[in-house]
């Protein structure tokens, strides 16, 4: 049995606790089954942002005609664009790996780590198989998977998760993507940019679910001109002949009592199967019964406001505790876990203003509260939007969308939607005033903005007149 005092599950933000506890002089043991970095890092959001600026270079070329520049895309070398982003992902994780394993204050230990009692990690599969580890501290940080829902043949056909479909060396000729959300979005524009039909079935009324609607209706129309979208279906069974994959998705009705709906199906068929419908907990690889750590009905580790677990000496964060599954979110969730264990007194973890990014063509950013959120809660609100080309910058662009500001009745900012070009970076603005700021259109308002900047689209959107409870929401 291996004794240290401080013991972390998984090697992506969980490694920035690790090594607050290594630099205060505790003995660290870090346990992972994969390569090192994390979800982020080897299968997220670093290859495909990756992979998407490629997209974005040959889909600003292909828009030279709108500025009458004549420009052609003779060739493109997909398979070494895939081959040099893995290179480079593996060349990182490579050099996670010797950091760790030169460290004296470090023990790398490959396998997958399942609890045996209170505290105490036994090692499965690799080449530390069978080796137990007790520490003072556990740190749960193991992650998630892609889910796999119960369609019916799902298990007789090939398919692939974005796991694969990032190293994916040439572009399938018909996609076929299960799943409206963040990954199918930004999967499809890629594969879409460099030559695939793409084909997409989302349950829900629109793509983005988790986006305010407005932003998310937007971004359905936007994708239908360019894709075949079926939202508001149901996969319900697959079959593979002959290379070919067909899908059967009926109509689905979402919400409490809702379900598949009677109505015809819809049927596709394509050469190759994404399956992007979500994330699982890699909570039930832990043994986590064995720790007395609770989790939730969705499989997510149950943590309490400074993240410790139900069990004594043992903590969780990232995408394994469900709260918001972004890199950003458990990279704060790691600031707050190493204050709590090593720092002078506890601090809950502090959820406000945790915006998310879609870098899909268009692109979507937000913070804050959708306006649906606070029709159902009875909330008073005022709306405002502006649109991109109603900025000297944004019209010299040709730019489509809009940014959409929701506050309170005295000013305070509730949330941001933006819908179209750099709303990545767009967005940051709003959330240093909502978290650092006084929170309230003034931050915004009375901040000299550098014209013509696209950001004078965030400016103009926080000024003039606001419509009240959300109606006549376009006014300017």
């Amino acid at each position: 049995m291996e004794e240290v005092d401080f013991l972390v599950i998984g090697s992506g933000s969980g490694l920035d606790v690790a090594n607050v506890a290594a630099n205060q002089g505790l003995s660290v043991a870090v346990v992972e089954k994969g390569p090192l970095g994390g979800t982020c890092l080897n299968r997220g959001c670093i290859p495909s942002k990756m992979l998407l600026y490629h997209a974005e270079v040959k889909e600003t070329i292909e828009r030279a005609g709108e500025f009458h520049i004549d420009a052609d895309v003779n060739d493109v070398e997909f398979a070494e664009i895939v081959r040099e982003v893995n290179e480079d992902v593996n060349a990182d994780s490579e050099s996670i790996r010797r950091g760790l394993s030169s460290s004296s204050s470090h023990d790398l230990y490959h396998g997958e780590g399942r609890f045996v009692d209170d505290r105490t990690v036994e090692i499965v599969g690799g080449e530390d198989d069978g080796t137990r580890i007790r520490a003072e501290t556990v740190l749960i940080a193991a992650g998630t998977r892609p889910s796999i829902p119960g369609i019916d043949g799902i298990d007789d056909v090939s398919y692939l998760t974005s796991t694969e479909a990032l190293q994916l060396e040439t572009p399938p000729e018909h996609l076929v993507i299960v799943g409206g959300g963040y990954i199918a979005a930004e999967l499809g524009h890629f594969f879409g940019t460099f030559g695939s039909d793409v084909t997409i079935i989302g349950r829900r009324p629109n793509l983005l679910p988790e986006a305010d609607s407005e932003v998310a209706e937007a971004f359905t129309e936007r994708y239908a001109d360019r894709f075949t979208v079926h939202t508001g279906h149901a996969a319900t069974a697959v079959s593979e002949t002959d290379g070919t994959v067909t899908v059967e998705a009926h109509p689905y009705e979402y919400g409490e009592d809702g379900g598949i709906q009677e109505g015809e199906p819809v049927r596709v068929e394509g050469d190759t199967l994404l399956v992007a419908a979500g994330r699982t907990p890699n909570s039930d690889t832990l043994n986590l019964d064995a720790a007395g750590v609770e989790t939730d009905n969705r499989g997510f580790v149950e943590t309490d406001e400074y993240l410790r677990t139900s069990a004594e000496g043992v903590w969780a964060l990232g995408d394994i505790v469900g709260e918001y599954l972004l890199k950003h979110s458990a990279n704060h969730e790691a600031q707050a876990v190493a204050r709590n264990i090593f720092g002078d007194e506890r601090q809950a973890v502090d959820y406000s203003a945790m915006p998310f990014a879609v870098f899909a063509s268009p692109e979507v950013a937000g913070v804050g509260a959708h306006e649906e959120e606070l029709q159902e809660a009875g909330v008073e609100y005022a709306t405002r939007t502006y649109q991109f080309d109603q900025t000297a910058r944004g019209s010299a662009m040709k730019a489509e969308g809009f940014v959409k500001v929701i506050i309170d009745l005295d000013g305070e900012i509730l949330g941001c939607h933006i819908i179209g070009p750099d709303a990545s970076n767009l967005i940051q603005e709003v959330v240093v005033a909502m978290k650092t700021g006084s929170g309230t259109v003034r931050d915004i308002r009375q901040s000299v903005h550098i014209h013509p900047a696209l950001s004078e689209v965030v400016q103009r959107a926080f000024s003039g007149q606001f419509s009240r409870g959300g109606s006549n929401r376009h006014s300017h």
